[in-house]
């Protein structure tokens, strides 16, 4: 076992704690991915053989580490692979780390008896199109024939499925990828029940993160919700923008398109948090020219905002809504 993916226990909106227990992991290996809100990858290869523990061991060090220094518990799923270590997360417990096999038939008799949901990026709307066709486990996945497949979920979707389901793993650990997200987390002083103080967080968060791409010189591809509720649950929604952008009005219309899409009916949110990823070189990107000048002018506005908000704090402009 090569691969570590952790999971930490983080208690509601203590997602900041993250950035910490990557160094944490750090100590062990450079390679290490984050995972947000709450998760990274440790490629463990070189620390195998610089402490003579296997990563079944070594996960043992992190979690106690993990508990001596934050407080925090953590599962961890071990494999010869990004993906196999992040399916064996899956049956892991605190203190019971579960490791997937590394031969290639163990391994894909370990995925065998799994829905398809199980791998990695293996969404719903993928699993329901199979399900139809009675290919319900990654074990009838990787005994159908790959024409079928193909047929099904496309040519390159088929093959890359057929082959994760026979467990061939050829995922890689991409250290720094903690910098390809930005977060803006707004905690409610008490279990709330209003629409309006949502929406109105919201905007909050994305007005934040607008303002951290610009200051930054990057844009964002996607964004992420997480409503965090009273009972310690959460629900994650995301979507890839129109284009990439750090225009604050852009973000905030996504994540009131985000937030209306749940449908929430009177429930008890003790937090949200909004992220931006796929950051990219705002140099790079290309913006939509329109004939809309209240979009120009709005951009405009943004800016002169920005200006006044370095020189005089970050509350010098904010919308009137927040601002009642």
């Amino acid at each position: 076992m090569t691969i570590l993916c952790v999971r930490f226990q983080l208690p509601p909106m203590y997602e900041a704690a993250l950035p910490g227990l990557l160094g944490l992991l750090e100590e062990f290996t450079p390679v290490v991915e984050a995972l947000p809100p709450d998760g990274a990858l440790a490629d463990l290869r070189g620390a195998e053989r610089y402490f003579g523990r296997d990563a079944v061991a070594l996960a043992a060090v992190i979690r106690v580490r993990a508990l001596a220094r934050f407080g925090v518990d953590c599962v961890i799923g071990a494999g010869p692979g990004p993906m196999l270590a992040r399916v064996a997360l899956g049956d892991a417990r605190p203190g019971a780390p579960c490791a997937a096999p590394a031969e290639p038939a163990a391994a894909a008799e370990f995925l065998a008896h799994r829905p398809v949901t199980a791998l990695p990026g293996a969404g719903r709307a993928t699993a329901r199109t199979l399900g139809e066709y009675g290919l319900d486990t990654l074990g009838l996945v990787a005994a159908a024939p790959l024409p079928t497949l193909q047929r099904l979920i496309g040519a390159k979707a088929g093959r890359e499925l057929r082959d994760r389901a026979n467990g061939v793993d050829r995922g890689r650990v991409v250290p720094g990828a903690v910098e390809r997200s930005l977060l803006a987390e707004r905690p409610f002083d008490r279990d709330e029940l209003d629409p309006g103080r949502h929406r109105a967080a919201l905007l909050s968060a994305a007005g934040e993160l607008g303002a951290r791409l610009r200051a930054l010189g990057k844009v964002c591809r996607a964004l992420t919700l997480t409503v965090r509720y009273a009972d310690r649950s959460a629900t994650v929604r995301g979507r890839t923008l129109a284009e990439p952008t750090a225009h604050s009005a852009a973000l905030t219309g996504t994540a009131y398109a985000l937030y209306e899409a749940l449908g929430l009916q009177r429930a008890r949110v003790r937090a949200l948090v909004l992220r931006a990823e796929g950051l990219g070189g705002a140099e790079h990107a290309s913006h939509q020219l329109t004939f809309d000048p209240v979009d120009e002018k709005v951009r405009r506005i943004e800016e002169v905002a920005d200006r006044a908000r370095a020189r005089f704090g970050p509350r010098a402009v904010i919308p009137g809504t927040l601002a009642a």
